[in-house]
């Protein structure tokens, strides 16, 4: 799998593109709190071992990959729309505002962006957009893991601010025993009004 990720970031390279950005977000689906995009550029010749899709590793090693990325990373940003944001915007634009802070806070600006997805940003940049990016594209698999890991943290900090709902479990996700929380508990400030979020 690695070689595979490794391998298309070298074909961008080839092509002429040496500052590949991988882009990727997470948080669109929850029913509370905020979404996270990351941007990465790697070294052209750095094959970061056990990088993949974030969905496919535990939170450890999402962690330690974390950190392996950000040692490594030529540059990288973080984008964060919270729920407020989300619910003026509509979750699309709101993904989109993310990634595209994502990108504005790398301190070099990438040849090319590779966008997880079907979908380019309204940004002027050369964009390519790979439908499963983050199982395609080392440099995408990269911002999943940062993206991930950073939405985590956040939701880890909300519970200790409202933990009556258990959002160090779910993450802000509709499970069951979240939805029951809110039926209990009304919506927190955290909580995204223009989502189906009563159980």
């Amino acid at each position: 799998m690695t070689a595979s990720l490794r391998g298309l970031q070298r074909c961008f390279n080839h092509l002429g593109y040496p500052l590949v950005a991988g882009v990727d977000e997470v948080g669109r689906g929850p029913l509370a709190g905020p979404v996270v995009a990351a941007a990465v550029v790697l070294p052209a010749a750095t094959t970061l071992a056990g990088v993949k899709d974030s969905k496919a590793l535990s939170f450890t090693r999402r962690e330690e990959l974390f950190h392996m990325i950000v040692s490594n990373a030529i540059t990288y940003g973080i984008g964060v729309v919270g729920a407020v944001d989300i619910d003026r915007l509509n979750i699309l634009q709101a993904t989109f505002l993310a990634m595209g802070r994502a990108v504005s806070r790398m301190h070099l600006y990438p040849d090319l962006v590779v966008v997880d997805g079907c979908q380019r940003l309204p940004l002027s940049l050369c964009q390519y957009a790979l439908v499963k990016g983050d199982a395609r594209c080392q440099a995408v698999a990269a911002a999943s893991i940062l993206a991930k890991v950073v939405r985590d943290r956040i939701m880890a900090y909300y519970h200790r601010c409202y933990p009556e709902y258990g959002f160090d479990r779910h993450k802000g996700y509709g499970t069951v025993a979240h939805r029951q929380a809110v039926g209990v508990w009304g919506l927190s400030p955290v909580h995204r009004r223009t989502f189906k979020v009563k159980p």
